[in-house]
């Protein structure tokens, strides 16, 4: 069980979920949405073994915490995944994008001089954008593009651009969303929930649902859903392996992107 996008600290008792996972042996990557969240998540996850704790700023929170920015670099150092960051241009957001694209550059700045990261990257509405400036930052480590809902010709190019995506129950149900993962090279894809905001029925989806979709992925693929299990968890190992030149006082040594195709 691999959920590689999770909110966890926004479920009503994150703690039993944290509990739960770790009893399940699910690897979680807990996502933050303000840099100031990350110490208190990853004061919440402890120490246990499988769940990692990403430093984030949301792109639709820019608006009123850009600032925040600031602090989110300070950390860098001692943080081997940032997330969620990135770009949203949907209606809501759109009066923020110029201020959105200026931190999403400055965090892709930081990351590359750090030596790289492991990004899981939010695009809704905004996929060209988002994959320029990773095109501006070949060296800015392993960028994950969560719930991609682009079009098939961006996520082809995201690919070319080196990047991985993140899939997840809430995104297959569409045929849209089966359509693009169609389009992804499934030896850079891994399963996700974006939970507690996306759901199941009227509950969100729990972190151990996020291989749920692995049936579907598997269809898209023409492959059996054994195999396509047995590749992300590949995939996983690979992402854990990766390694950027050692940062001081980094929680981990950060992963680097050796090419455009993937290969590690």
């Amino acid at each position: 069980m691999i959920d590689l996008h999770c909110h966890v600290d926004l479920y009503p008792d994150p703690a039993a979920i944290l509990d739960e996972a770790e009893a399940r042996g699910a690897f979680v990557l807990a996502v933050t949405t303000t840099p100031k969240a990350w110490r208190g998540t990853r004061r919440l996850v402890g120490d246990r073994k499988r769940i990692r704790v990403a430093l984030g700023l949301h792109p639709e929170l820019v608006a009123t915490r850009h600032a925040e920015v600031e602090l989110l670099c300070a950390l860098l150092p001692e943080a081997r995944y940032v997330g969620e960051i990135g770009l949203d241009g949907s209606a809501p957001h759109r009066g923020s994008f110029d201020l959105q694209k200026k931190v999403f550059d400055r965090i892709l700045h930081q990351c590359e001089t750090l030596g790289g990261r492991v990004l899981t990257i939010h695009s809704r509405a905004a996929a060209d954008q988002v994959i320029e400036g990773i095109e501006r930052y070949p060296r800015v480590g392993l960028p994950i593009l969560h719930w991609f809902s682009g079009s098939t010709k961006q996520a082809e190019r995201a690919a070319a651009a080196g990047c991985w995506f993140s899939v997840g129950p809430a995104m297959m149900r569409s045929a849209k969303g089966r359509t693009l993962a169609a389009a992804m090279p499934l030896d850079r894809v891994l399963t996700e929930t974006d939970a507690p905001f996306a759901r199941s029925g009227d509950r969100p989806l729990y972190p151990w649902e996020a291989t749920d979709c692995v049936g579907q992925l598997a269809a898209v693929h023409g492959i059996s859903p054994e195999s396509t299990l047995a590749t992300i968890k590949r995939n996983l190992r690979k992402l854990a392996d990766w390694r950027a030149p050692a940062t001081a006082n980094a929680e981990h040594t950060g992963p680097r992107r050796r090419s455009q195709t993937g290969a590690v």
